[in-house]
């Protein structure tokens, strides 16, 4: 998808780098993502005190809240998985929320950073069930009894691989097609007015999107932790 003006790749096109910028957008703004959680990150760490100001309070009511969700989900032994879990989500909002300024592109628009969270996900869920169970995780592959192994274990190795589709084109999809309604609206009805409703309905679908990618990667890491039946 081409854009008219896009800052971050206007400014390395002013430091020699124009070529990589115009070809890779969607690591440009990944950059600009990490700092910005980075430096949120640094403040809202620095403004820790005991009367709460109101970044502490914001921080505090969006942490807890992903940590209490994440727990009642996968109960006290997933607590360690809250940190990559709430990373995973307030990373991909800010993504899809960057689409919504101008002159700024969502790098979820772009399958290469969407296949690439579903990547960690789904690697790391395989970590957590041999981190669990050992190499009795195999018996998640390998179905109740031994005779149906043929029949179960290609059935869930197709499964696990397209767990990696149905997370990066799905959140892609979603995104790329909230870019082009925008680029659309841009061209037919000018710059501020037309496109206002679709960019307050697209508030709701970055939130949305991103935890439904969320709610799934709990779910991959919940079901690697029980038992296999």
């Amino acid at each position: 998808m081409e854009h008219p003006y896009l800052f971050f790749v206007k400014l390395f096109e002013l430091l020699g780098l124009g070529h990589f910028a115009e070809t890779y957008p969607h690591i440009i703004y990944s950059w600009v993502v990490m700092v910005i959680l980075i430096v949120l990150g640094i403040v809202g760490a620095k403004s820790v005190t005991l009367v709460p100001s109101k970044l502490q309070n914001v921080l505090e009511i969006v942490i807890s809240g992903i940590e209490e969700f994440t727990i009642d989900i996968t109960g006290e032994e997933g607590r360690w998985l809250f940190p990559l879990l709430a990373t995973v989500f307030i990373y991909i909002f800010f993504c899809n929320i960057m689409g919504l300024l101008p002159g700024f592109f969502p790098p979820t628009a772009n399958l290469n950073t969407t296949l690439s969270c579903a990547l960690v996900v789904v690697l790391f869920t395989h970590v957590i069930g041999i981190k669990y169970h050992g190499a009795k995780y195999i018996k998640h592959f390998l179905g109740p009894v031994w005779w149906m192994i043929p029949l179960i274990l290609p059935i869930e190795i197709i499964g696990h691989l397209a767990r990696i589709l149905s997370l990066s084109f799905r959140l892609f999809g979603n995104m790329m097609g909230h870019e082009l309604v925008l680029a659309i609206l841009f061209m037919l009805a000018g710059l501020f007015f037309a496109p206002l409703p679709i960019m307050v309905l697209g508030i709701f679908v970055a939130l949305v999107q991103a935890f439904v990618f969320y709610l799934l990667s709990v779910m991959y890491f919940t079901g690697a932790i029980e038992h296999a039946h």
